[in-house]
């Protein structure tokens, strides 16, 4: 059974103010004993009032868990960090910067850094790894985002995607819908002995001859969208919930920093199955590495 994420009351039970949120920082970051590094000593580190350090039992050495982390120089508190980090794991569609900048009364520019963070740090700890393998099957597409039917050649944002049935998916923002920009990313993240399955279009056909895949397609072109076990509904689901939380959430999102956002949403489909582990794993994240 998958675990529950926390809600609201849950949340707040846990970092009611700014010191519960450093002191998890300082726990995440060096645990509840650790060598001095001044004096080489085992020792418990104790906070300091008006400061975010703690200083040794035996020397009095500060340390200060957000130095080398996001929330060095911030003037936004602990708390209001987290609770952005506990929004973005609890809904589905995304949280617009104009919203976290209504609920924490902060800037825009204040919000939509702290979202963009969040979205890079989701990155991080979703990584990209090679999905599939003998016996699973694997489902290849790619879809349109933004822009208007202007008949520009660069109107709209090409997105590729890989998902494994029941497993992880991949995405990547590319220029193009060709072999030459498409074929790679299947080579790269897609196991041999996999079972691919995609549209009609063109570009896959090498897939079989030239890299050895068991690929078959349904023809979406003659109203073909499923034939036994083959279809690619799994990956164009992904893209629907991509889409509903751009155009309800986001309303766009420009070329530039679309990849980011498609990172949010392979994060939440990534750990769909154990909800409970998309905030822990940002808060174990922020504190241990810089992701700028």
């Amino acid at each position: 059974m998958a675990q529950k994420l926390s809600n609201i009351r849950q949340f707040q039970k846990r970092f009611p103010d700014e010191d519960a949120c450093l002191s998890h920082l300082m726990r995440t970051r060096f645990g509840e004993r650790f060598t001095c590094f001044k004096c080489q000593k085992q020792a418990t580190y104790y906070r300091v009032k008006a400061r975010r350090s703690f200083e040794c039992e035996h020397c009095g050495y500060q340390v200060y868990p957000t130095a080398g982390t996001p929330f060095e120089k911030t003037r936004t508190s602990l708390r209001d960090w987290f609770y952005v980090m506990f929004l973005f794991c609890t809904t589905r569609n995304g949280v617009a910067a104009k919203e976290v900048q209504r609920q924490l009364g902060v800037t825009y520019k204040t919000a939509w850094r702290m979202c963009r963070l969040i979205r890079l740090y989701m990155g991080y700890v979703d990584g990209d790894y090679p999905v599939g393998g003998h016996g699973k099957t694997v489902e290849v597409d790619e879809t349109f985002i933004g822009g208007v039917d202007s008949g520009k050649p660069d109107d709209k944002s090409v997105v590729f995607g890989i998902l494994e049935r029941g497993g992880d998916v991949v995405t990547r923002h590319v220029i193009d819908r060709t072999a030459k920009t498409l074929v790679p990313h299947v080579v790269n993240f897609v196991k041999k002995g996999s079972r691919v399955h995609t549209d009609e279009l063109s570009s896959y056909r090498s897939l079989t001859e030239r890299h050895g895949y068991d690929h078959e397609t349904v023809d979406h072109s003659a109203k073909e969208y499923v034939r036994g076990d083959v279809h690619t509904n799994g990956i164009e689901s992904f893209w629907s919930s991509v889409k509903r939380g751009i155009n309800g959430t986001y309303v766009w999102v420009s070329k530039k920093h679309l990849q980011t956002y498609l990172r949010e949403f392979e994060y939440r489909h990534n750990l769909r199955s154990q909800p409970a582990l998309m905030f822990e794993l940002l808060l174990q994240a922020f504190p241990k590495v810089r992701v700028e």
